[in-house]
């Protein structure tokens, strides 16, 4: 059973690296980065730096 969730592990992995080396996914992935990075820091700076 170990060798058979491997093996779909790496082909799933396989998969997903060459979709994302298409030009249209990669544009999709940057503007999902970016938009989750402007989620992450939407301004809430309590406790960071403040005396």
């Amino acid at each position: 059973m170990g060798l058979m969730s491997k093996l779909t592990k790496g082909a799933a992995a396989k998969k997903a690296i060459s979709a994302a080396q298409k030009p249209e996914n990669q544009r999709k992935i940057k503007s999902a980065i970016s938009s989750m990075r402007g989620k992450s820091s939407g301004g809430s700076t309590t406790g960071r730096g403040q005396a």
